[in-house]
């Protein structure tokens, strides 16, 4: 018999019920199991949480959806939902929250509030406090450490720290919930030093961005999935493809805006070396 994971944990039993019986419905083996401690529990085997999460994904957007009801009653089970029992606002965060561990949260809320607060008028002193050593030295780096990573947690637009967060939220909390918070936490830190150093010795100190780490959690997730299918972490070829599309187009300066090019690269590398050092070196090992 399959090893049961836990899939996600929600506060409403119609809501979880409904669910899990839409999973069987797609021969996906769901067991709920419900406690005053940890509310209502999906568990399902191991070597189907990648999809599982995927229809997770789609079902909290359009829960009222027919197919869910239908999977329900096919099963011989009548579950209502109320309009309170599941808000989009609820919906939301609780997709949000179940997808993160505390890592990919702490990471994702420290980039959003360095960003508001440059918005709100103090960007030149929180790019002075985070910027990479404008020279670079071993008495830079002991007086002042937090620079070697600090660029990755300013954005300068919008645009840039939305695109960077939510590649983060997705990809690093994957990562977090399928290897645990260790292995993210040094796929951070390589990452941000490889991308930085790199990214300063091309072109000085002046860039930002988490753009870097995001390519490298693009090159783990795809190089891990290669090497260790059953462990449910993978990217789309598509996907892949495209992103890495992107990388060529900011190397031949077709894009309109400015690009890290080097430290996109780096990160990238970095990323895919963690994953074949993961997984080739020391193995394959459960979450910290």
């Amino acid at each position: 018999m399959d090893t049961l994971q836990p899939l996600v944990q929600l506060k409403d039993h119609n809501i979880a019920l409904l669910f899990s019986n839409y999973l069987q419905s797609l021969g996906i083996q769901a067991q709920l199991k419900s406690s005053q401690e940890d509310g209502h529990v999906i568990y399902c085997p191991e070597d189907k949480i990648a999809q599982a999460k995927v229809e997770f994904d789609a079902f909290i957007l359009k829960p009222y959806d027919d197919k869910y009801q239908q999977a329900a009653w096919d099963r011989g089970e009548t579950v209502t939902l109320n309009s309170g029992d599941f808000s989009l606002l609820d919906s939301f965060k609780d997709s949000f929250l179940a997808h993160a561990g505390i890592v990919t949260l702490l990471v994702f809320a420290l980039c959003w509030l360095v960003f508001l607060f440059s918005e709100l008028g103090w960007a030149q002193t929180l790019f002075n406090t985070l910027q990479f050593y404008p020279q670079l030295s071993i008495d830079a780096l002991l007086a002042d450490p937090i620079r070697l990573i600090g660029p990755a947690f300013f954005h300068f637009s919008w645009l840039h720290i939305v695109f960077n967060t939510m590649w983060w939220w997705q990809l690093g909390g994957s990562i977090e919930k399928t290897l645990g918070k260790s292995t993210l936490i040094n796929l951070l830190l390589l990452s941000a030093i490889v991308s930085n150093v790199g990214q300063y010795l091309v072109s000085g100190s002046n860039f930002g961005g988490l753009s870097g780490v995001v390519y490298a959690l693009v090159g783990f997730v795809w190089w891990f999935g290669y090497l260790a299918p059953d462990r449910g972490l993978f990217l789309a070829k598509p996907l892949v493809g495209f992103l890495l599309f992107w990388l060529v187009l900011g190397f031949v300066d077709l894009l309109p805006v400015n690009v890290a090019n080097t430290a996109h690269l780096l990160g990238l590398l970095s990323g895919c070396f963690l994953a074949v050092f993961t997984v080739k070196v020391i193995g394959v090992k459960g979450k910290k």
